[in-house]
C-alpha cells in the first residue's frame, strides 16, 4: 500500500532531478560586459575582461564595485544589511547583485545569450 510520505518522496526525488538537469542549461554563458544601474538609469557599461573598480556615490550613499579576473562583485556598501556585499562574485549572463537600500543594480550581459531554455 503507497503511503502518504512514499507520494512526497516521490515528488521531491523528480523535482530535485529536475532542479539538477536544468540548472546549469539556465546559465552557461560567460558574460562579457557588466551594467551598473542607480536609480533604475544605467550608470555605465564596463568589460568584464578589464580589471577596475567602479565607485558610485549618491545622496549620502556609497558603493565600491570590483571587476577582476573575468567576474564582478560589491566590495563595500554604506547599506545596513550588507546583502550586496555578501553575495560575492558574479560572472554568468543574467546574474546580478542588488543593492536595493542604495538602489545599485550590477548585471552581467553578454552576445552569448540569444537562446533560452524555455524556447530552445
Amino acid at each position: 500500500m503507497i503511503k502518504k510520505a512514499d507520494i512526497i518522496l516521490l515528488i521531491l526525488i523528480v523535482a530535485a532531478g529536475l532542479i539538477i538537469s536544468f540548472g546549469p542549461l539556465a546559465k552557461e554563458a560567460g558574460g562579457t560586459d557588466v551594467r551598473v544601474t542607480l536609480n533604475g538609469d544605467t550608470y555605465g557599461i564596463y568589460s568584464l575582461f578589464e580589471d577596475q573598480t567602479i565607485e558610485i556615490e549618491s545622496d549620502g550613499h556609497r558603493n565600491v564595485i570590483i571587476i577582476e579576473d573575468g567576474t564582478a562583485r560589491m566590495e563595500s556598501s554604506t547599506c545596513k544589511n550588507q546583502i550586496c556585499v555578501d553575495h560575492g562574485r558574479i560572472s554568468l549572463i543574467g546574474d546580478s547583485i542588488v543593492c536595493l537600500p542604495n538602489r545599485v543594480v550590477i548585471e552581467i550581459e553578454g552576445k552569448g545569450g540569444d537562446t533560452d531554455v524555455i524556447s530552445g
